[in-house]
């Protein structure tokens, strides 16, 4: 089965935190929006959202097994996992297909994050890691195509707060600043 990662699970090592997986491609997903979103009181930060509407979003379609979905489930409490219908899957820069199962951890509605649960600077930083992991473009459209990014935003990099951080190098930082810049006015 898979997983389709949209946020920090695209980041190999934030991922690598919670269980093992298999190859992670990166992909395309009609029917889900992309947004910064509180998730309930457990968080203290406000991470990123899917909610099943019209759009397009990116990330990774990450194999799994079953013990290993059980560990996702656990990292991602506050969502519900929904199965995506695998003619939704676009797989980029890749022949395979896709042969099991495919869930995405959505919500129902985003809620605007707010001065106490803001957006996190690091975790902002770890999922850029992993799209620029990809490559320049899937970084570009993951910002473009993310809403949200005119609410509450903290800069914890001196004081990381997001406990999942992983995988941010500091030639990474000066190109995450430049990606935010057209989102963060």
């Amino acid at each position: 089965m898979y997983i389709f990662g949209y946020g920090s699970l695209i980041n190999d090592q934030s991922r690598s935190r919670t269980g093992q997986t298999g190859r992670a491609t990166p992909a395309m997903v009609n029917g889900l929006q992309r947004h910064w979103s509180k998730v309930d009181g457990s968080y203290k930060i406000s991470p990123l959202i899917v909610v099943p509407e019209a759009g397009q979003c990116n990330g990774v379609i990450v194999e799994v097994d079953r013990s290993a979905l059980a560990e996702f489930d656990k990292r991602e409490h506050g969502y519900h996992r929904i199965k995506i219908d695998s003619q939704d899957v676009a797989l980029q820069n890749c022949d395979q297909s896709l042969s099991g199962d495919v869930w995405v951890y959505v919500k129902d509605e985003p809620l605007a994050p707010c001065a106490v649960q803001p957006i996190m600077q690091t975790y902002v930083d770890t999922v850029l890691a992993g799209c620029l992991s990809i490559s320049d473009s899937f970084a570009e459209y993951f910002v473009s195509s993310t809403q949200g990014w005119h609410h509450a935003f903290e800069n914890d990099r001196h004081q990381p707060k997001y406990g999942n951080m992983a995988g941010v190098v500091d030639a990474h930082l000066p190109i995450i600043d430049q990606l935010l810049r057209s989102v963060r006015v």
